[in-house]
C-alpha cells in the first residue's frame, strides 16, 4: 500500500532495480505487479526483460501487461514463445496477450497459431485458447469452436460460451442443439 502510494517518481526506479536484482524470485514479482500500476514508459523496457526470465509468475505478468497494451513489435518475439512455453499459468497469459493482439493487427500468423490450439494439446491450454477466442470475439475462429462445441466434452461449454460472445448469428443453431 505504502508503494503504491509513493509518487511514482520515487517508487517506479526502486520497483525497477527490484526486479532486475532483486534475489528473492516472489519479490521481483511483486515489484512487477506494482509497476504495472504506475503506467510508467520505463516498463515497457522492464516487460521486454522478464519475458526471458525463468521465473513463470514474472513471464505471467509481463504477458498480462502486453495483452493490455499491444504492440506490433513484439508480435515475433511472442510467437516465438508460444511455441516453447509450457508453464502451467503462463501460457494462458500468453495466449490471451496473442489473442488481444490479433484483434488489433489483423495478422494471419497469429489466427493460424491460435486456431491450430483449439484443436490440439492438454484441455487445460485448449480451453484457454477457447476463452481468449471468445472474449476477443475472434468471428475468424468460428467453424473451429462449433467443431469444439458439437463434441461432448469438458471443452464443449467453453466453446459454447466462446461463440456466445463473438455473437455470430450463426452459432444459434449450434447452441440451440445444445
Amino acid at each position: 500500500r505504502t508503494v503504491r502510494r509513493t509518487a511514482s517518481s520515487q517508487a517506479v526506479p526502486a520497483l525497477i532495480q527490484t526486479v532486475a536484482g532483486h534475489t528473492d524470485g516472489y519479490v521481483r514479482f511483486r515489484a512487477l505487479v506494482l509497476l504495472t500500476g504506475f503506467n510508467d514508459p520505463r516498463a515497457l523496457d522492464v516487460m521486454r526483460d522478464a519475458r526471458s526470465s525463468p521465473n513463470d509468475r514474472l513471464r505471467t505478468v509481463t504477458y498480462g501487461y502486453f495483452e493490455r497494451r499491444p504492440d506490433a513489435d513484439l508480435v515475433d518475439d511472442l510467437l516465438a514463445a508460444f511455441d516453447r512455453e509450457q508453464g502451467e499459468f503462463v501460457r494462458p497469459s500468453l495466449v490471451r496477450a496473442l489473442a488481444a493482439y490479433g484483434a488489433v493487427h489483423d495478422d494471419p500468423r497469429i489466427r493460424q497459431v491460435l486456431l491450430r490450439d483449439v484443436g490440439r494439446g492438454e484441455d487445460y491450454f485448449r480451453g484457454a485458447v477457447i476463452e481468449a477466442l471468445g472474449d476477443y470475439r475472434a468471428a475468424y475462429a468460428y467453424d473451429a469452436l462449433v467443431a469444439v462445441a458439437r463434441l461432448d466434452g469438458p471443452l464443449q461449454d467453453d466453446a459454447a460460451l466462446a461463440l456466445g460472445k463473438i455473437g455470430d448469428k450463426r452459432a444459434l443453431e449450434t447452441l440451440a442443439l445444445l
